[in-house]
């Protein structure tokens, strides 16, 4: 019984059980307990010491509370974590953040999908500009994070499409080396106009990851 407390107490503060229990509902057994014991296993990357520098002490108990979690899953049994899955779903109502990824870098894609994921957010991906705007239309994202260099449609003509629908939206840009002045010369006259943050690359998971729920969570 202790290790079902502590093992609820443990997913929701790593933002995994209320996902879980989203998952269970559409998926059914196998799916969760395939979230459940992988999702801790790539929180524990996410949140090594060595990656994030700048918050270690954070990143310290972290770890120790997701090791807690892996000891307390080794020692039970899988229709034990099916039952403390099932236990409150009803009462899973929140809906979910929602964050559309636009980035053409297939590696970085799935990145930021598995973080966003595992972090609690509903998340979808496009490939392109053009796909992207298609995928706001059906989604209807709290936030578009979105890469400013595209093929087809860079990330400026996107946001502008976008405000064209919901002139409200959250954005955020993920920007690089710009060879284009052009370019870097629109991107900086669209932050000043709509202060859109943007994140520089390469840039921290941890850096990436407060800066979007600080901003989803401002007014």
């Amino acid at each position: 019984m202790k290790n079902r407390i502590d093992l609820e107490k443990e997913l929701h503060f790593l933002g995994l059980l209320d996902k879980a229990r989203e998952i269970h509902a559409e998926l059914g057994d196998k799916a969760v307990l395939s979230y459940i014991k992988s999702s801790y296993r790539l929180l524990s990357k996410v949140y090594h010491p060595d990656l994030n520098p700048k918050n270690i002490e954070k990143a310290k108990i972290t770890q120790q509370r997701l090791n807690r979690v892996s000891s307390i899953i080794s020692q039970m049994k899988d229709d034990e974590l099916i039952e403390l899955i099932k236990k409150g779903a009803k009462k899973t109502a929140k809906r979910k953040k929602r964050i559309l990824i636009v980035e053409d870098e297939f590696g970085l894609q799935e990145i930021f999908r598995d973080i966003f994921l595992m972090e609690g957010y509903d998340v979808r991906i496009a490939v392109d500009g053009v796909n992207g705007y298609e995928f706001y239309r059906q989604f209807r994202p709290d936030l578009v994070f979105t890469d400013v260099i595209m093929p087809k449609m860079n990330g400026l003509e996107l946001v502008r499409r976008i405000r064209e629908i919901n002139p409200q939206i959250k954005v955020i840009y993920i920007s690089g080396f710009f060879g284009i002045k052009r370019l870097k010369r629109e991107l900086d006259e669209d932050i000043l106009r709509y202060g859109y943050p943007t994140l520089s690359k390469p840039f921290k998971t941890s850096e990436m990851l407060d800066l979007v729920k600080n901003y989803l969570e401002a007014h």
